[in-house]
C-alpha cells in the first residue's frame, strides 16, 4: 500500500518537472526568477513526515540534476534537496500549529528555497564551481525569496489537494 503512494507521487513530479523545463525556464521575470519543482518538492515535503521529505527531496532531486540549466555536477542538487526536504518535513511534523497554517508553510517553504540555494552554493564553492560576485548572488537569493513568497501562495491550495489524495489524508488547510 505504501508503494503505491509513492508511485503515484512520481508522475506528478516529472509533469511539474516537464512544466518548470519547458515553460518556467523560458520566462524573463525580474529579480533572477524561481524554480517550480523546488518550490513544489518543499511544500510537498512540509506537509509530510520527516522520511517522506527525505525520499522525496531524493526524487526531486534527481530530477534538478537531469535538468539542462543545472549548472552542477550529478548528484549535487539530489544531495541539498535531501537535506532540504527532510528539514522542512522535520520542522512541520507534529505541530499542527504549522502545518495547518499557510502562512507558516509558505514562510518555511521560502527560507526553505533560499537556505537550499545557499547550500548549493556553498557545495559548489567547495567543488570548485565559479560562482560569482557576492553582490550578484545577494540579488539572486534575495529575488528567489521574493518570488517563492509570491508563487508558494497560488500553488498551496493545489498541492494541498494532490497531497491529501495521494497519501489519503484529510488536508488541514
Amino acid at each position: 500500500m505504501a508503494l503505491r503512494r509513492y508511485l503515484l507521487s512520481i508522475p506528478i513530479f516529472a509533469f511539474i518537472f516537464i512544466v518548470q523545463e519547458s515553460v518556467v525556464t523560458q520566462l524573463r521575470v525580474p529579480f533572477g526568477g524561481f524554480s517550480l519543482l523546488l518550490i513544489f518538492t518543499l511544500i510537498w515535503a512540509a506537509m509530510s513526515t520527516p522520511e517522506i521529505g527525505a525520499l522525496t527531496g531524493f526524487g526531486a532531486g534527481i530530477l534538478m540534476d537531469l535538468s539542462q540549466s543545472s549548472p552542477g555536477p550529478m548528484g549535487h542538487w539530489t544531495l541539498v534537496l535531501i537535506l532540504a526536504g527532510y528539514t522542512v518535513a522535520f520542522l512541520g511534523y507534529g505541530d499542527d500549529n504549522i502545518r495547518a497554517n499557510p502562512i507558516n508553510i509558505v514562510f518555511i517553504t521560502t527560507i526553505g528555497v533560499v537556505a537550499s540555494q545557499f547550500v548549493f552554493l556553498l557545495l559548489g564553492l567547495l567543488l570548485g564551481q565559479e560562482i560569482g560576485s557576492t553582490s550578484h548572488i545577494l540579488f539572486l537569493l534575495a529575488g528567489s525569496a521574493f518570488w517563492t513568497a509570491i508563487i508558494s501562495p497560488l500553488l498551496l491550495k493545489v498541492i494541498s489537494f494532490t497531497h491529501s489524495n495521494v497519501f489519503g489524508t484529510r488536508s488541514l488547510l
